[in-house]
């Protein structure tokens, strides 16, 4: 699997972190760590747990919009392009 999808992902919530401000870049900041500490993991994550980053996606491109909003969509395609390729469910 390459775990470059979730660094990129990481990459573009950072991105949209810095284009934030107050609470929602907070938010983006901690998606964008966990990511990347899920990118830099000997093992990567199940299904389960890349389902909550992508619900907390979901609910943060909801309450954006422009740029913000492109990069948060973007890291939820790269979040889906990695989960695609997790065995299980």
């Amino acid at each position: 699997m390459a775990h470059e999808e979730l660094q990129t992902a990481s990459d573009e919530l950072r991105a949209a972190a810095e284009a934030a401000s107050g609470d929602l870049q907070s938010r983006l900041y901690d998606q964008s760590n966990q990511l990347a500490d899920l990118a830099a993991a000997e093992r990567g994550p199940d299904h389960g747990r890349l389902a909550r980053h992508m619900n907390a996606l979901t609910e943060i491109a909801e309450e954006t919009d422009g740029e913000v909003k492109e990069r948060v969509e973007s890291a939820y395609d790269h979040v889906k392009e990695y989960r695609s390729g997790v065995s299980g469910v």
